[in-house]
């Protein structure tokens, strides 16, 4: 696994309940911030694998963006029992975003 691959995946599991990060935030932090879609497509294909909280990942706008009407309802439905209030298909990211302080 490359090590750009392996920090998104620690970076996705350490978000906790109750809180959002973007894929560009992601990619940020795990060392390439132009990495936006590499984070979407680490998260489509190792989700099930690493037993990722996929629903704590939303776009730069705080909007729910994965395929599907069944999807984009499981992640609303998982964001809201987590106590994340989704409106429109959309988070705030003033108040839901995570930010990693001291990353090691």
């Amino acid at each position: 696994m490359q090590p750009f691959t392996e920090e998104v995946i620690k970076i996705i599991k350490g978000i906790p309940e109750g809180h959002v990060m973007t894929y560009g935030q992601i990619a940020e932090v795990a060392g390439n911030p132009r990495a936006a879609r590499q984070v979407a497509r680490i998260l489509h294909s190792m989700s099930r694998k690493e037993n990722l909280p996929w629903h704590r990942v939303v776009n730069a706008k705080g909007e729910i963006v994965v395929g599907g009407e069944e999807a984009i309802f499981t992640q609303k439905d998982t964001l809201e029992e987590e106590g994340v209030q989704v409106q429109n298909g959309k988070v705030s990211l003033s108040r839901y975003r995570y930010i990693l302080d001291n990353r090691e």
